[in-house]
């Protein structure tokens, strides 16, 4: 009897994660290729190829082949995919069956891309799955119930808003502002109101430490500050400056806003009955992006629904796509 492998693969623009049945989660790496241009060669992937970010001489690229959760370059994602499962399925992968997370709403182009990277990189069947559909399984909602559950995934490239009942997407939104577009916001702030210019690592270590969402100036509040290290503007010259929280939450409330957005028009969009259960059990948070502190009293103050973030929220869609890879005939003509 010849057994082939079930391997799940949420491919995120930020960090690429594997399970692997029977074992688990087995790799969670970010999402960066490093090639070199003169011989055309893959040098680094995953957490080897991050260390190279904004560190390379101009022969080398490192990069991040996936833009707001799509494939932006098709030749490196297909290499990168190739190299995550031979380094799961440690070097023997013969032909396993891919379960593979898309943004809700993906146009058919981007999910051929997606299935064609996956055959090259050697697997026999290719499924796909919508990610709120996803992470509402990791989170462990009872999805196929008749009643509405919104799941908003906050991921590194996109947030995807969906309202789920029955199995199904009922409504859903993807915003293509996550985690990357905050690191954004937060280096154009520090450039404009600091005189200081930082990497894309900096800024991501910024956002970990003293990035907040909703400053609440009670009694007793002190506000978080850090010394962040980066260039002057003017001089060129290295520098250190202190930067508080207030700073850093000013610059995230506008990339904020537009998720928030998202969140208003699928709200608006959603049937009575299922809004009604919405308010009822709360809008649930899941994705990297959700680990920014006070995301969940943002949403609930500027919406009036409580929300609140998943244990573990970075492996909520991973976790739900290897529960329906482990029951992949079931999930067939969920996601046929």
């Amino acid at each position: 009897m010849f057994f082939r492998k079930k391997v799940g693969i949420d491919l995120g623009t930020a960090n690429t994660l594997v399970y692997v049945a029977k074992e688990g989660i087995v790799l969670n790496e970010p999402t960066v290729v490093a090639y070199s241009l003169e011989d055309k060669k893959i040098l680094a992937v995953g957490d080897d190829a991050k260390e190279m970010l904004g560190r390379t001489p101009g022969t080398i690229v490192a990069s991040r082949p996936m833009k707001e959760g799509v494939i932006a370059d098709y030749t490196t994602t297909s290499a990168m995919i190739t190299y995550f499962l031979k380094k799961a399925l440690k070097k023997r992968v013969l032909w396993p069956e891919v379960m593979i997370s898309i943004p809700g709403g993906a146009s058919q182009v981007e999910k051929r891309a997606v299935v064609a990277a996956c055959k090259q990189a050697g697997a026999s069947d290719v499924y796909l799955i919508e990610e709120p559909l996803a992470a509402a399984i990791g989170a462990k909602i009872p999805i196929s119930q008749p009643s509405g559950h919104m799941i908003v995934n906050l991921g590194g490239g996109t947030a995807e808003i969906g309202v789920i009942s029955l199995g199904q997407l009922v409504v859903y939104k993807t915003v293509r502002v996550a985690g990357t577009r905050l690191d954004e916001a937060i280096i154009q702030q520090l450039r404009k109101k600091h005189n200081v210019i930082v990497g894309e690592r900096t800024a991501e270590d910024i956002k970990m430490k003293i990035g907040n969402a909703l400053v609440q100036e009670k009694e007793g509040y002190v506000e978080k500050t850090m010394e962040v290290k980066g260039r002057d503007f003017q001089t060129g010259l290295p520098k250190i400056t202190l930067i508080g929280e207030k700073t850093i939450s000013e610059a995230l409330q506008k990339p904020l806003k537009l998720i928030l957005e998202g969140i208003k028009e699928v709200l608006s969009r959603c049937p009575p009955e299922l809004a009604a259960d919405i308010v009822d059990k709360g809008i649930v948070l899941s994705g990297g992006t959700a680990l920014l502190f006070n995301i969940d009293r943002f949403i609930t103050y500027y919406t009036g629904v409580p929300s609140f973030v998943v244990e573990e929220p970075l492996f909520c869609v991973i976790r739900g796509v290897g529960v329906a890879i482990d029951n992949l005939d079931s999930y067939k003509e969920a996601i046929k």
